[in-house]
């Protein structure tokens, strides 16, 4: 009986004192990071699909370089294809990427964050595209991981199911 203790119940009850010792490790780090740590230019790589309720989803795949001020804000241009067909929206004469996207962000002390980026409208609609993300930094925050949290499409007041990530690196 003593040696089946020994054998099993001693370890897990060893395991037990330092598991919260542990969790409470993890809830306590603090990577520092914040809106400071984003800083720069980054290329992103986007793929994903719409999902409209009712409808055929729509693939969307693109790139796109933001810039990141450091302080909160956001500037940014892209290529997106929806459906293997290039999104419309004011685009620059020379290199055909979409111009005058801007946003807010906010950088979390673990690293964690959101973004909103706002899209100017195309011709004939009252209003831009709005989509809102959720990432996480790596690489001392030369990397970006995201996901859309919602998404608004130009001209609706109503936001549609989206399952559309990215990626980026710093420049």
């Amino acid at each position: 009986m003593n040696s089946l203790f020994h054998k099993y119940c001693l370890p897990v009850l060893a395991s037990a004192l330092f598991l919260p010792v542990s969790a409470l490790a993890q809830s306590s780090d603090n990577d520092s990071c914040s809106d400071a740590t984003l800083k720069g230019d980054y290329a992103f790589r986007i793929s994903g699909q719409i999902l409209p309720p009712g409808k055929a989803p729509i693939q969307r795949e693109g790139i796109a370089m933001t810039h990141f001020d450091g302080a909160g804000n956001l500037t940014q241009v892209d290529f997106v294809v929806a459906d293997g067909v290039p999104v419309g929206g004011p685009t620059d004469a020379v290199t055909g990427f979409h111009l005058d996207e801007t946003g807010t962000y906010k950088v979390f002390s673990d690293c964690t964050g959101e973004a909103e980026i706002r899209f100017p409208a195309p011709p004939g609609i009252r209003s831009g595209a709005i989509i809102d993300l959720k990432f996480v930094l790596s690489d001392c925050g030369r990397k970006i991981h995201t996901i859309v949290s919602k998404l608004v499409p130009p001209g609706a007041s109503k936001a549609v199911p989206a399952s559309i990530h990215s990626d980026a690196e710093k420049l």
